[in-house]
């Protein structure tokens, strides 16, 4: 029996080294579903904060950078692409397709230029998600993928209710090209759950919904249409396209009789949540016994306690430990167990003796490139007020460090992908080296990263204090430039020290492992 387990253990330590060999990034280590979004009304916070948030679950791109405010002659037009997702830098033209071009506002502002584009200088906010939707609705001759209409909202709007209108006047000009997707968009005000599908091939235009959570809730997305019912003469809290019944009836998924539902007319699945909107909800508001078994839950709940940046960084971290998901469970006590074992180990491990393992879609994935948690603050100026608490890599396993919205640009590194090749240069690999080689034997390594996530994570809420004093004395007696260059110099030296201690661990873990793992 020992001689039988020695030759298991080796047969999966040979299988993962296998798989982590591999040139091919493109594939997800678990299930094609990708990234959660998690919302946070300005009363359901902890300290009246409004927060969104991203995990960009998949193969895109990782370089990231701060383009700048910009001011346009009249008569200019900006070009509108398809394929930037997948670039290696920031002028990569590989595979990048001009789709058209649209009229340029007269002035821009300064945003966070992520694959998914997240943040810009006035505290305009957003998260994403794929929803998919019916494959029928989509139109690839529309003009804009949901990046860039991303884009274009934060480069020319100041506010959630600007940015939702804008990007419907865009979709109904230009038409929508991409599939069924999710908006999470903030501001210091609220934030509203936006969801757009196609008009099907040929049909310019398309067709969206955005509800506006309640200052006291918590809403979440997590790769599934959610929205339900409509009220539009309720324009506080509801908006939609001016097509949103006409299409849904024209198409058969609504015949105007029945209660319209916008995820059954556009989504066409037969439940509208899936297990991380369950798992969320529950954490934050037990007491409401929600059920797994349900159709559909509520598109926002009120949560028992108020919910800090940080309470929003551990749930982006859930990997479902001691709860009947726990992927680990009957694997109590092995080194190797981890939420994030490869698909060759879980089928060996079941092979052996079935259900040993059963794989639930977690919250925290290792196939994600970036996370981020965004902090908006009404009462602060927009450049110390607004933060994109950035990850590179999984959300379970490494640090977050502050980009402020007065961050004017960022480390070299950000500026290379690492999904395309190992490159040293490309921020990513240092954080994922030291990731991958702790789950090789998670039992060993894991209180090593945990520790290390939750001392930056610690770091930045301690010392937000110092930071806004700081800029605040800048600006009064030196001006914006000299506060703004504070902020870019604070997020420099707050990453290069998260890179540092991912290198040690690496490091220290390559050592651990030298004699076998």
């Amino acid at each position: 029996m020992n001689k039988a387990l020695i030759l298991l253990f080796v047969w999966m330590m040979v299988s993962y080294v296998a798989h982590t060999q591999e040139t091919d990034f493109s594939a997800p280590a678990h299930s094609p579903e990708s990234c959660t979004s998690i919302m946070v009304g300005k009363k359901a916070s902890a300290d009246g904060s409004v927060i969104t948030s991203h995990t960009c679950d998949g193969n895109y791109r990782t370089w990231m950078n701060v383009v700048a405010a910009q001011t346009y002659e009249r008569d200019t037009l900006t070009g509108i692409y398809t394929g930037r997702m997948h670039t290696e830098f920031a002028d990569d033209e590989t595979k990048v397709k001009l789709k058209g071009s649209i009229p340029q506002a007269h002035a821009t502002f300064q945003y966070l230029n992520t694959a998914y584009p997240c943040l810009n200088e006035k505290q305009l906010g957003m998260g994403e998600t794929t929803i998919t939707g019916r494959k029928e609705l989509v139109n690839p001759q529309g003009m804009f993928m949901i990046e860039e209409l991303e884009k274009i909202a934060l480069q020319r709007c100041t506010t959630a209710r600007s940015a939702i209108r804008l990007m419907g006047e865009l979709i109904r000009m230009y038409g929508y090209a991409d599939q069924g997707e999710c908006l999470t968009i903030a501001d210091p005000r609220e934030v509203w759950h936006f969801e757009v599908f196609g008009e099907g091939p040929g049909k310019t235009g398309g067709v969206w919904a955005a509800v506006r959570i309640p200052d006291e809730h918590v809403g979440v997305s997590a790769n599934i249409p959610r929205i339900s019912s409509l009220n539009l003469k309720d324009t506080a809290n509801y908006m939609a396209s001016a097509n949103v019944y006409e299409v849904a009836k024209k198409l058969g998924y609504w015949d105007g009789k029945e209660p319209f539902c916008f995820w059954k007319a556009y989504g066409g699945g037969k439940k509208a949540f899936n297990i991380r909107e369950y798992i969320i909800f529950t954490r934050l508001a037990p007491s409401l016994n929600l059920s797994y078994e349900a159709e559909e839950l509520p598109l926002s709940v009120k949560p028992e306690k108020p919910v800090a940046v940080a309470d929003v960084m551990a749930l982006l971290r859930q990997t479902y430990a001691d709860s009947p998901w726990d992927m680990t469970q009957h694997l109590k006590g092995s080194p190797s167990a981890n939420p994030w074992m490869t698909t060759d180990m879980v089928n060996m491990l079941n092979g052996i003796k079935d259900s040993t393992v059963v794989r639930y879609r977690l919250v925290a994935v290792p196939q994600c490139s970036y996370s981020h948690v965004i902090q908006l603050r009404d009462w602060l100026p927009d450049a110390v007020g607004g933060i994109a608490w950035m990850s590179f890599d999984n959300p379970g396993q490494s640090p977050r460090f502050p980009i402020f919205c007065g961050t004017t640009r960022l480390p070299l590194a950000f500026g290379i992908c690492g999904q395309h090749r190992f490159r040293e240069d490309a921020a990513i690999w240092t954080y994922r080296r030291a990731n991958k080689l702790a789950t090789v034997r998670w039992g060993a390594t894991k209180e090593s990263i945990n520790k290390a996530v939750a001392h930056f994570e610690e770091k930045g809420q301690n010392e937000l204090t110092f930071v806004e004093n700081q800029y605040t004395r800048l600006l009064q007696t030196e001006g914006p430039e000299k506060a703004n260059e504070f902020l870019t110099g604070y997020t420099a030296d707050f990453t290069g020290a998260t890179l540092l201690r991912w290198k040690e661990m690496g490091d220290t873990f390559w050592a651990m492992f030298a004699r076998g793992f």
